[in-house]
């Protein structure tokens, strides 16, 4: 595990995290990887105590500070923590800390997948202190990549085998492109070093790659002496009938290269437009089915909501509805874009669609786009609402057959990809 600090420590914790990724050590004889220490990646609502970059994932690690040393410590995302059966109570941030570092570690995800950076799995640690005996979190929240801890050394990289499990490894040149996106500098760390960290080194040559040579036979019998060349002007003539043959080959070819421009290029323009509508997140397919782009939001929405919006006009909303997959299983995912003229106007709308009951942003099915195998709508679907300076997103998912219930894990967890989808 390499170290790198861009800036002082933020918490009174953050001393035990990096201790804690310290004792790893440098190489994969533990972990590997690289964490970077006070960085704020675009986007991001604060800086961030940490963000560890492993082969095959992104954790960031956000440190929170609690009055005392705790023994039992009840932290759910959607409801206020509980310290030693009392309501825990905090003079800076808020009272539920693992909403503030899931809302990083979004903002992250979209940071790295507008770059085109590769998808590894963003989840996020929520280190306390200055001591818990206890942690507990309910069960859909740690399936939803969220692990809340007091950082030791073997907490730390028990939390980092469970929430890093990308497929492959990432590669050197797709590290160096993930940490020029956290702030540290081009060539910081070299390739040799990133290798020696646990990330492929794609350039390196591999043995079934290698170009060879054919080694001559040493021993037995001599290889027969070259035929005599003819003379020079004798190799200057070419039959006729050889003549006509090669300018005919010359003509198929030509023609062969013309069609191909000509007829092979209407294939071009939709076969790009199909790559562009199919997006990938965390291992997770989304075709996209349906886009709308407008102004009026008031008419787009219901409930208390759509009167929120028609006295606080927006300046943009987009809605898309996606196809996708969880375990074999179909589902659709609804999402809208809502862009406010203000930040502060953004979190009240936030606020407000966090609140049962309240409404919201009128999905694309139920506006009349349909599908084959399109969901019959977005009742009782699990929703995931965040926001990032002046816009706010609003994600719903349900299964495209079947009951579906918000509490279920497989669609929160959708939701929460969903919000890292493009527009």
């Amino acid at each position: 595990m390499r170290l790198v600090r861009l800036g002082p420590e933020l918490t009174e914790v953050g001393a035990d995290i990096r201790a804690a990724l310290a004792a790893w050590g440098e190489g994969t004889g533990v972990s590997g990887g690289v964490a970077v220490f006070g960085c704020r990646p675009p986007g991001s609502p604060r800086k961030l105590d940490a963000v560890v970059v492993l082969p095959r994932g992104v954790i960031v690690v956000v440190g929170v500070d609690l009055p005392d040393p705790v023994l039992k410590l009840e932290a759910p995302i959607q409801t206020p923590w509980s310290v030693d059966g009392w309501p825990m109570v905090r003079t800076e941030g808020a009272v539920n800390p693992a909403l503030e570092a899931l809302e990083s570690a979004s903002a992250l995800a979209r940071s790295l997948q507008t770059r085109g950076a590769e998808p590894l799995p963003v989840t996020t640690i929520v280190a306390v202190g200055p001591y818990v005996e206890q942690v507990t979190q309910p069960t859909s929240d740690l399936h939803r990549g969220l692990r809340v801890l007091h950082p030791t050394t073997t907490s730390m990289l028990a939390a980092a085998r469970e929430l890093a499990t990308y497929e492959r490894d990432c590669s050197v040149e797709k590290a160096r492109q993930l940490l020029a996106v956290l702030g540290e500098e081009p060539g910081a760390l070299g390739v040799a070093e990133l290798a020696a960290e646990g990330f492929s080194d794609d350039v390196a040559p591999d043995l079934a790659v290698i170009d060879t040579m054919l080694i001559p036979k040493v021993g037995g019998e001599p290889a027969p002496a070259p035929a005599p060349k003819p003379p020079a002007a004798a190799r200057a003539i070419v039959p006729r009938h050889k003549l006509i043959a090669l300018a005919a080959g010359v003509v198929v070819v030509l023609g062969v290269v013309l069609a191909l421009l000509l007829g092979g290029g209407s294939d071009g323009p939709d076969a790009q437009q199909e790559e562009a509508a199919s997006q990938r997140v965390d291992g997770v397919s989304f075709t996209e089915r349906a886009v709308r782009r407008e102004t009026d939001c008031g008419r787009a929405s219901y409930g208390d909501v759509q009167a929120w919006l028609q006295t606080r006009p927006c300046t943009a909303l987009t809605r898309l509805v996606f196809d996708a997959e969880v375990s074999q299983r179909g589902a659709a995912v609804a999402v809208a874009i809502v862009e406010l003229p203000d930040e502060g106007g953004a979190t009240e709308l936030r606020n407000l669609l966090n609140t049962a009951g309240t409404g919201g942003v009128t999905d694309l099915v139920a506006a009349g786009q349909r599908w084959p195998g399109a969901p019959d709508g977005f009742d009782s679907a699990a929703q995931a609402v965040e926001q990032t300076g002046k816009q706010v997103r609003i994600v719903q998912a349900v299964w495209s057959r079947g009951y579906s219930d918000p509490d279920d894990v497989a669609l929160r967890s959708l939701a929460e990809r969903g919000l890292r989808l493009r527009a």
